[in-house]
């Protein structure tokens, strides 16, 4: 389920919240689906309780789970925060356009660009 990456100059809890961020976004972990409990996640990837705890704590402040008292942890539904995301991205896909027009980039380059990152995931699904 969770890989840890000690290559990855990223802190532990940071690979964890980023890969269950993923798993929930893309549909993997289901809306109400329990959550694994901090001790279960700390013992299966041998690593310290807190570190997982900081992840939980993160992933709640950012919507991706909720806590039931007594019950432990759950995934929220995705749906609100897929769509923030994407609002997230396509301002920062804006900025980086306009910067690229500023260099010099041309429409064309960009265009190219576009249909290239595309392409690769039509391949990609091949």
């Amino acid at each position: 389920m969770i890989h840890i990456d000690y290559q990855d100059p990223r802190p532990i809890y940071e690979q964890i919240i980023d890969r269950f961020e993923k798993m929930i976004l893309c549909g993997v972990l289901q809306p109400d689906e329990k959550m694994p409990s901090v001790r279960q996640m700390a013992t299966t990837l041998s690593i310290n309780p807190n570190t997982i705890q900081k992840a939980y704590t993160v992933l709640e402040l950012r919507g991706y789970i909720y806590t039931v008292r007594g019950r432990g942890s759950f995934v929220s539904d995705p749906s609100k925060l897929q769509e923030q995301k994407k609002a997230h991205w396509i301002e920062k896909f804006y900025a980086s356009l306009r910067e690229g027009r500023g260099l010099g980039v041309t429409k064309d380059q960009c265009e190219k660009a576009v249909r290239k990152v595309y392409e690769e995931e039509k391949n990609d699904r091949a």
